[in-house]
């Protein structure tokens, strides 16, 4: 089976928290094709903070200024990316650090000129992914893209997460995040469908991050992506409990079950 996972930023800044996931992950890894993306806008807005640089964020996405653009490249491809690599190999795994401009697994346009070098996936290619992960490597991919002409974009974690998905034809996306699933008035909703997705938003329900991650997922499933499943990262053994089956947050699929 081949599974993308995204691990987002909050989950990866104790290094306990780290170590857990990166263990859990790679014995998965040791029977399953897989690759992680990962976030760490907690990591970035402290890493700005401490050099004395607002983070300005216009629906939901971070301005991304020449200077930000500097900060990407040090916090996520940069810090975030190799501690967490460097988790991943004392959990015994083959891991390989890499951002979506490396062979172009990500090619990317500027997405609205006022949020600045913030970017859009508009190509992405899993032949590096592939050949990683079927030769025992897992690829570790930060959420940073690029163009044919040397540009580098700020590319949201959960879009990079389904470009990846879509290029390397995975049959799963897990999004690991910080709540259980998706809300709705009665609580948890264990499966949605695009048009359920839809239906959300437009009623106000699903907002700001979670609207972001539903649209996301829907790319996903569009661009044959078998399941999205978004689920708690803090959960102790969530992976392997969700490739048992197990009924674990919210599973976004094209049709509803029957």
């Amino acid at each position: 089976m081949k599974i993308l996972v995204k691990l987002g930023g909050t989950l990866l800044d104790s290094p306990s928290s780290r170590d857990r996931l990166t263990a859990e992950l790679a014995a998965v890894a040791r029977s399953n094709q897989t690759v992680i993306v990962h976030g760490g806008g907690k990591q970035m807005t402290r890493f700005l903070t401490e050099r004395g640089v607002e983070s300005r964020f216009v629906d939901g996405l971070r301005v991304t200024t020449p200077e930000v653009v500097d900060a990407v490249l040090k916090v996520f491809a940069g810090t975030v990316n190799h501690e967490l690599v460097a988790s991943f190999v004392k959990a015994g795994a083959r891991a390989v650090g890499l951002t979506g401009i490396d062979a172009n697994i990500a090619i990317a346009r500027q997405l609205r000129e006022d949020l600045g070098a913030v970017g859009q996936v508009v190509q992405s290619n899993g032949d590096l992914l592939n050949l990683l992960s079927s030769n025992a490597f897992l690829p570790v991919v930060a959420c940073v893209a690029g163009d044919e002409q040397g540009n580098i974009y700020n590319v949201n974690a959960d879009q990079m997460a389904v470009a990846c998905a879509s290029g390397f034809a995975a049959d799963r996306l897990f999004f690991l995040t910080d709540v259980d699933g998706v809300k709705g008035p009665n609580g948890l909703i264990p499966v949605l469908t695009p048009s359920d997705c839809r239906q959300l938003i437009a009623d106000g329900i699903a907002t700001g991050g979670m609207q972001a991650k539903l649209n996301a997922a829907c790319d996903g499933l569009a661009n044959g992506v078998g399941e999205v499943v978004i689920v708690p990262g803090a959960r102790p053994g969530i992976v392997a409990s969700l490739l048992h089956g197990e009924p674990i947050g919210t599973r976004l699929v094209l049709e509803p079950p029957k």
